[in-house]
């Protein structure tokens, strides 16, 4: 969903949590009640006046602190200035559905805004009859001599982007242990989604089933590392990102404790964005600035979610929080000039970008393995460490293991085995014309492949036979 109107600027502590004083509900709250006395009693009763000197001194406290005050309703929930403003009381809700039943989701108050401009809106929604057609709500408020109040609803997303309908997750035959992992990790993240906590002892038994059976998976790993025909929800990202964090961690010689806690850290690094609507993180587009604001903040989110979750592990909501954040001290959330995320997070940061290229979209078709080492590559130094790039290249090499490879002779195979002192070369189990079995396997770094190399990696054609079938040797990683 989009919201109508521009979003007022970020007023943020370092973490992103709202600092401004007071209830920010209280502008709502008189702006409604006002709503109610005009509509009910004569234009000059003493009611009327003392309510809006109340919204007025309300509003100009709030525009004190920022040059101006946006809310906005999605799907229920309160988000002031895009972040997410938890209200408890039965009155708050009552009054939250009261203006979103008008039709109206989104408010925005600027600076320089008079009292005689809140009465004219409250004004405008004692009459307003809920349509947004026609006659333009802006417009309307316009005339009223209204120029710094801007009053919006939450419209569906626009279908002017090019979308394809991709699967939520992995079909066909999968490795048995990656495919029990999706599920636990799918549980726990409805169950934040839906309101619950965090259960850390369903996260320990799938954090120890993915470092104990699926990293010595081919079949899963060459699920996790080759290109993915499937929309990457949440919940699989995460799986995908910890596997792939698992790698990095073992190339970079961490021990057995450190890679569990890397593992846990990276399986709940998006945790937060159980805390964002859907409908922005699945936005087949641009975001919008408000959108955006909304995206950022999942980073913050999970912080807090984690911090608040017993059994976890020190580093975990510390990842979760700056696994955005770059080697530079950029990125989001803004905590502070020069601030470095951890080790950890630059771990999870170079696992999440690479996953995220690799994965599809409902706009974008899935970036090649090598392209997306090539992507990697040149945000290294700035955005992502450079020596942890080049320690995931190595151990994943530009055709990863389970990717469908076509040859400068137009044949099509599967990588079966990888090299990290030759990454373009790797070892491929070469298919019949009719993709239905193995015909031989090539190491193309050898005498037999002298006269092969990889052109591109291809997506799983029809037909082929399945990961399980072909990758159920030791893992090479």
């Amino acid at each position: 969903m989009s919201a109508v109107l521009t979003p007022a600027r970020s007023h943020t502590r370092a973490a992103g949590v709202m600092e401004l004083p007071g209830d920010p509900l209280l502008v709502v709250k008189d702006l409604i009640t006002l709503r109610r006395l005009v509509g009910l009693y004569p234009p000059d009763h003493p009611l009327i006046e003392e309510k809006l000197r109340e919204l007025d001194s309300t509003v100009h406290r709030r525009l004190e602190q920022a040059p101006s005050l946006q809310l906005d309703v999605v799907r229920g929930d309160v988000h002031i200035d895009g972040d997410a403003y938890r209200h408890e009381s039965r009155s708050s809700a009552h009054l939250i559905s009261e203006l979103t039943e008008l039709g109206i989701h989104s408010i925005r108050i600027e600076a320089g805004v008079t009292a005689a401009e809140l009465r004219a809106t409250a004004e405008f929604l004692w009459q307003f009859d809920g349509q947004h057609g026609g006659d333009a709500v802006r417009e309307r408020l316009s005339r009223a001599g209204v120029q710094h109040v801007t009053l919006g609803r939450i419209v569906p997303l626009d279908t002017k982007w090019p979308t394809r309908a991709w699967p939520d997750a992995p079909t066909g035959p999968i490795d048995p242990a990656y495919e029990e992992a999706l599920v636990m990790a799918q549980e726990a993240f409805h169950r934040v989604s839906s309101g619950g906590d965090l259960d850390a002892n369903a996260v320990r038994d799938t954090v120890q089933l993915l470092v104990r059976r699926v990293a010595s998976s081919n079949a899963a790993l060459g699920h996790v590392l080759a290109v993915k025909q499937y929309e990457n929800l949440t919940w699989s990202h995460s799986v995908n990102v910890a596997m792939l964090s698992l790698l990095i961690g073992r190339q970079i010689g961490l021990d057995g404790q450190m890679i569990v806690a890397l593992v846990e850290a990276a399986l709940l690094h998006d945790i937060g964005k159980t805390r964002v609507p859907l409908e922005v993180v699945q936005k087949p587009g641009a975001l919008d600035r408000s959108e955006r604001k909304l995206i950022e903040a999942h980073a913050t989110y999970g912080g807090e979610i984690l911090a608040g979750t017993a059994g976890l592990r020190p580093l975990t909501p510390t990842v979760a929080l700056e696994h955005h954040r770059s080697i530079v001290g950029g990125g989001y959330p803004d905590l502070g000039a020069g601030v470095i995320p951890h080790a950890m997070s630059q771990i999870v940061s170079v696992a999440d970008v690479y996953e995220a290229l690799t994965a599809a979209r409902s706009y974008k078709d899935p970036t090649p393995p090598e392209r997306a080492c090539v992507i990697l590559a040149r945000i290294a130094g700035e955005q992502l460490n450079a020596s942890l790039v080049k320690a995931f290249v190595s151990t994943i090499t530009f055709f990863p293991i389970g990717s469908f490879v076509r040859t400068n002779r137009d044949e099509i195979g599967v990588v079966v085995r990888t090299s990290a002192d030759d990454p373009l070369r790797p070892v491929i189990a070469l298919l019949r014309d009719d993709l239905s079995a193995v015909v031989t396997e090539i190491d193309l770094a050898g005498s037999d492949g002298a006269s092969r190399h990889v052109v591109e990696t291809v997506p799983p054609p029809a037909g082929a036979p399945n990961l399980r079938d072909l990758l159920d040797a030791p893992n090479p990683l």
